[in-house]
């Protein structure tokens, strides 16, 4: 008997089979991971380490630091692991227990979310203008002011699919310097920018111990179900208390076995770079074509504005769209979409053509 469940956003793929079905044809465009699946060095990874299992994880990943480290070019001491991006951001926010802290809005959830459970603290937003298309502007120094401790920018930003300014970042990073406040500069979606190494800070840790930036193997290489992400500081003592700050068998050995995996799939990733750098354009287009307002994104998701509702026709149709109503900003209008495959968004695009009428 099928459940009546609500779905949740993320990709609640097992939602949707209880309430269609297993067999019912799934495509979901709610959750931002690569749309090429698992790369097969991964996969043969978590299947070789299933002997291993028998044995608790390396607490510390020494093997998988070192492995991030050489490909960040980063001393490994300078990594912290975790279940997840959003374990090492949750950890931040209890190592850090800031009374102040400032964040964009629209932007992910998680970071309210993490500030809120970490005894009392205030937060504060800088809310992003849909007649710039949610760009960061230079008004955001003068939110940073004394008594903030803690600021969180998501880069590329999620919803949005915006980045900042190299400069105004520096500015912003050197005004959190000034004031005393810990920069928490969320990555996770950088790798498909076309030149991640432009853009991103991780080359100003040396000399910014107050940076914090978080990143992960989730979207990249499609291991959402893995749960693997990690923390860069050049603040060893900050991420001693974020490692204090949880459970200390945070990352399985699969995930472990997983990540040194991944950091070998180099091919794999041009391969989703340049996918993504492809059709991103074309379903933007598309949804213009449609009526929708399109936000200009450089990420692997698109963030669009229609005022017919979707979500429930779509998914009676097999597709999962993320709401972004529940974002602070925005309202039900506003959906977004990540960039697939060309018959993946082909699909989603004939799907809307249906619903829009």
């Amino acid at each position: 008997m099928k459940q009546n469940v609500t779905l949740t956003h993320g990709g609640d793929w097992a939602g949707f089979a209880a309430q269609y079905g297993p067999d019912a044809p799934l495509l979901d465009c709610s959750a931002n991971v690569s749309p090429l699946g698992l790369p097969e060095g991964v996969a043969r990874a978590l299947t070789s380490c299933a002997g291993r299992c028998t044995r608790y994880p390396d607490p510390l990943c020494r093997a998988l630091r070192e492995a991030i480290g050489r490909a960040e070019g980063l001393p490994p001491e300078w990594i912290l692991c975790g279940n997840g991006a959003a374990d090492v951001i949750w950890r931040a926010a209890l190592a850090l227990r800031p009374k102040r802290a400032l964040v964009t809005a629209p932007t992910f959830a998680e970071y309210q979310e993490a500030l809120e459970q970490s005894a009392g603290c205030r937060v504060e937003h800088y809310f992003l203008r849909e007649e710039k298309d949610f760009a960061l502007d230079e008004g955001i120094l003068e939110a940073i002011r004394p008594g903030v401790e803690m600021v969180f920018l998501c880069e590329p930003n999620n919803p949005t699919g915006r980045t900042t300014p190299r400069p105004l970042l520096e500015r912003i990073l050197t005004r959190c310097r000034e004031v005393g406040a810990v920069l928490a500069l969320d990555e996770c979606f950088g790798d498909f920018l076309a030149d991640p190494d432009a853009h991103t800070l991780k080359g100003r840790l040396k000399d910014f111990p107050n940076l914090l930036i978080f990143k992960a193997f989730t979207k990249i290489y499609g291991m959402a179900g893995v749960r693997l992400g990690y923390a860069l500081s050049a603040n060893e003592d900050l991420l001693d208390r974020m490692r204090r700050a949880g459970q200390p068998w945070a990352v399985s050995t699969p995930a472990q076995e997983a990540g040194l995996a991944a950091l070998n799939e180099t091919a794999y990733v041009e391969r989703v770079r340049a996918l993504i750098g492809a059709q991103r354009p074309r379903l933007a287009a598309g949804l213009r074509a449609l009526g929708c307002r399109v936000v200009e994104g450089e990420a692997n998701y698109l963030l669009f504005r229609c005022e017919k509702p979707l979500i429930d026709p779509l998914r009676q149709r097999g597709i999962l769209l993320r709401s972004c109503g529940n974002y602070q900003g925005l309202d039900d209008a506003w959906y977004r979409t990540a960039v697939r495959t060309g018959p993946e968004n082909d699909r989603l695009l004939a799907a809307l053509k249906e619903v829009l009428g």
